[in-house]
């Protein structure tokens, strides 16, 4: 049935009203990441092993907080246990073993946990890691950890690493042998080498590399007496560097498990009263929420603004909705997120962005396109919006791999994920060179397009980076990566996009919206991101590929009608939990349905719009 238009306009008017009402007094967004279990698990085993390393020395009042954080984390991840007796990394997540292992570890943090405080909690999640994993043995729980991440140690020795501390691997230096050793020794270089060194570890896992290494050397020392020397001799250069590349706020990439994972190794490592460890327990104590739990990430309020601009630009009557005297605050703050200044972390050059506001963001080439299509979007391009975009594709052409893809944070440091090149970000770095082309070039090789052209698979989709869904046997997410690289239809093969809409047509559930891929449960995100994609098809400078229009047509009104049933039209926005951080570890954001369904019903409208106009002949 065709789409009600009043239906249609009534959601978008709603939604887009919510959206506006969401930003803050600021007058730009900020959103909310979901608590995650895995972060609640590490703050309080990090701030366990700050207390018991320093003992007596520690100050009363640190104390008395610090045991009353432990406490309230575990009751709030005792709260939140999902019904098999495992844990997700958000309320709304399937259990894993890595989150899973690390609350079973967490609850070690309180000294009553051994006299049965936590009985039945432990008692379910033992019987899940004996069903899942087939044995409580140390060397099988090691493996499991181990084999969900493969060869990319950035995620799966630091889980290894909190479990030996608490016992959960075995008691005695023997633990240990389970957790691989970090090359912290490595970090001694200069920084401009790592990407020659060959790291275990992902660029902006340097922190973890560091403490975790330490950690390690401390209980479990190297048996070949050379390592072990040059070890000793590099432990101290190494923690000035730590100290070096901390931001102000303690938080190591404002991420609570990073910083969580810093905190408790150096503290077991007998550096409890070390600088690094003093400001990431005012990172951890000061981003606790009240319920007890913990999120992800402070705020990704960079990355939910772009989104809510370029949302919002869809609409078609954008002037109205978002006027200039709204626009300037947002356009001027998001001017002053730019890194003028090489990135201590990375090295990254001067003129990317990040997903945060705070100090320990870090310039990549997803956070980077988004900044520039928004400025595109909010006009009024002077001479500092000018130089702002100069060098932010400036940025983004000196960020381009050999292979034509766009790696996450620094280019050619290594295949392992996030240093790669991968498909999502290598669309959206198009896409930002396509909407300043009239003045500016893009700086991007031609081969940006064969690299996309190469990564599509033959049944015509993509696979994404930073998004999946956890109803995938993979975990991946093509319906996300396939309609964001569609957004560059205009710049690819006719071929190419035929493959990738028929892919996605194909993929539509039979109640109308989208999930991560065929057959899989819908969601509003996945529903408003394909939406987007199809409409765009009318709009834009597409190759005359050989779809039917009338099934696009058909799609986008089923695709509507869902969305309208299922926000109540543009009321309710329940999220979903599609999002990466790092390495599997799944978040979702509150803003993140609401966002894509202005941006996806604005693009409708302005398509129903246009073909109404070309119809009459205007």
């Amino acid at each position: 049935m065709p789409v009600d238009p009043n239906a249609l306009k009534t959601t978008l008017d709603n939604a887009t009203r919510a959206l506006l009402d969401a930003r803050g007094p600021h007058g730009h967004w900020e959103g909310e990441l979901s608590s995650s279990a895995l972060s609640t698990a590490t703050a309080v085993f990090a701030l366990s092993q700050v207390l018991e390393t320093q003992a007596e020395r520690a100050d009363p009042a640190f104390v008395s907080r610090a045991g009353k954080l432990i406490r309230q984390g575990l009751g709030w991840l005792a709260l939140n246990q999902n019904s098999d007796g495992g844990w997700g990394d958000t309320t709304l997540s399937l259990s894993n073993i890595s989150t899973t292992c690390l609350c079973w570890a967490a609850f070690v943090a309180d000294e009553n946990w051994a006299a049965g405080a936590y009985e039945s909690t432990l008692r379910a999640v033992e019987k899940w890691l004996i069903r899942t994993v087939g044995t409580l043995a140390p060397d099988a729980i090691a493996s499991a950890i181990v084999k969900r991440y493969g060869e990319d140690h950035t995620f799966s020795v630091p889980i290894l690493t909190m479990c030996a501390m608490a016992g959960r691997l075995g008691l005695g230096p023997a633990a240990w042998d389970l957790v691989p050793a970090l090359p912290f020794e490595l970090a001694a270089f200069p920084q401009r080498m790592f990407k020659w060194l060959k790291l275990p570890v992902v660029s902006y896992a340097l922190p973890a590399l560091i403490a975790i290494g330490q950690v390690r050397h401390a209980r479990r020392p190297s048996g070949h007496s050379v390592l072990r020397t040059l070890r000793n001799l590099t432990r101290k250069r190494t923690l000035k560097l730590l100290t070096r590349i901390q931001p102000t706020t303690g938080g190591f990439l404002e991420a609570t498990p990073l910083t969580s994972f810093v905190v408790m190794s150096l503290a077991a490592a007998g550096n409890a009263d070390h600088p690094v460890v003093k400001k990431g327990v005012e990172f951890l104590t000061a981003s606790v929420r009240d319920d007890g739990s913990w999120p992800i990430d402070t705020n990704l309020a960079t990355w939910v603004t772009t989104l809510a601009v370029n949302a919002l630009a869809n609409h078609p009557e954008f002037d109205a909705v978002l006027p200039e005297s709204e626009r300037k605050p947002v356009r001027d703050w998001l001017l002053g997120q730019q890194y003028r200044k090489e990135h201590p972390y990375t090295l990254a050059n001067p003129g990317g962005w990040a997903w945060t506001d705070l100090p320990g963001g870090v310039p990549d080439a997803d956070d980077t396109p988004g900044a520039l299509i928004a400025l595109r979007n909010l006009g009024s391009v002077d001479e500092r919006v000018r130089g702002s975009v100069a060098a932010g594709l400036k940025w983004l052409a000196g960020l381009q791999n050999r292979d034509g893809g766009m790696p996450t944070f620094c280019k050619g440091w290594g295949k392992l994920p996030f240093d790669k090149s991968s498909t999502d970000l290598t669309a959206h770095a198009l896409r930002a060179g396509f909407v300043w082309k009239d003045q500016f070039s893009c700086g991007l090789t031609a081969n940006a397009v064969a690299f996309l052209v190469r990564g599509q698979h033959r049944d015509g989709s993509w696979t994404p980076l930073w998004f999946g869904n956890q109803h995938l046997a993979v975990e991946e997410n093509p319906v996300y990566a396939t309609s964001r690289v569609l957004l560059t239809a205009g710049q690819l093969p006719a071929e190419v996009v035929t493959r990738a809409v028929q892919w996605l047509l194909a993929a539509q559930h039979e109640s109308g919206g989208w999930g991560g891929g065929p057959k899989i449960a819908p969601s509003i995100e996945e529903t408003a991101l394909a939406l987007e994609a199809l409409a765009s098809l009318a709009l834009d400078d597409a190759p005359e590929a050989t779809f039917a229009r009338g099934d696009i047509d058909t799609a986008i009104e089923r695709g509507v009608s869902w969305l309208i049933q299922n926000t109540r039209d543009g009321t309710q926005f329940p999220p979903s939990p599609i999002g990466f951080y790092f390495a599997k570890l799944w978040y979702f954001e509150k803003l993140y349905p609401l966002v894509w369904v202005v941006s996806a019903l604005g693009k409708v409208m302005q398509t129903s719009r246009s073909v109404e106009a070309k119809r009459r002949g205007l």
